[in-house]
């Protein structure tokens, strides 16, 4: 098993890391601070399960969830200190949760469990998580969390995911088209764009079949033939 351990208590991380450390089947191939880091590290190494801290600063265990490719979904053990209403509805949906601290006798059960079950379907945990509200961005030393309601439009380019705030400038994302495309209201305009519909000024259509958005902004978003009957249908546009 590839492990990614997620907590902002670097303390926690070195303890899990203790006690899994006598697992003859196990690689922990990576550990974050944040649930941002914790992003850019599923898209770059592709751990088969992560133990994930519920209770962080500015990213949830649980709003990180809602912000993973859902093909790219680790098998999670969700970690925290209080046993909550969220751990029951986990139990009840048969995903795995320690408390902390963690006992090695609990752990070894979660650890026998994982092993027997070689794919876990995710699907019912994205229906208990929460829609996203903000699609987090990373810059020189910053993280800014960019509401939904604030951003204009996004691209993607060879070098990643960006997203276009209302002010007009590029912030990186690690989130996925995928992902912001199930998980959010903006919609697929072109293989590599998105638009937010309340950014929308005007659509000039072109003799071609494809068109251009026009948004509040100043910015010209191009249409592709293939999305552009499902952006009018979205859009209520007969």
């Amino acid at each position: 098993m590839k492990i990614l351990i997620v907590d902002d208590e670097a303390l926690a991380r070195d303890e899990l890391k203790a006690v899994l450390a006598g697992q003859a089947d196990i690689e922990i191939v990576g550990e974050c601070a944040n649930a941002i880091e914790g992003i850019a590290a599923i898209n770059r190494l592709s751990p088969t399960v992560m133990f994930l801290d519920i209770q962080m600063p500015q990213v949830s265990g649980l709003e990180m969830v809602g912000m993973i490719d859902p093909e790219k979904m680790p098998q999670i053990v969700f970690l925290t200190a209080y046993e909550e209403y969220a751990v029951r509805a986990f139990e009840e949906n048969a995903f795995d949760y320690l408390l902390k601290p963690i006992q090695e006798e609990r752990l070894q059960k979660t650890l026998d469990r994982l092993r027997k079950v070689k794919a876990v379907h995710q699907e019912r945990l994205l229906e208990i998580v929460p829609p996203l509200r903000h699609i987090p961005c990373t810059g020189l030393n910053r993280i800014r969390l960019m509401k939904i309601e604030d951003v204009e439009a996004i691209f993607s380019r060879p070098g990643g995911i960006y997203v276009i705030g209302n002010d007009g400038a590029e912030h990186f994302t690690e989130l996925t088209l995928r992902t912001l495309e199930e998980r959010t209201r903006l919609i697929r305009c072109h293989r590599q764009y998105m638009i937010n519909p309340e950014h929308i000024q005007d659509i000039a259509l072109a003799e071609n079949g494809a068109a251009n958005i026009l948004t509040l902004g100043g910015r010209s978003i191009p249409v592709s033939r293939r999305f552009l009957g499902p952006l009018k249908e979205q859009l209520g546009i007969l």
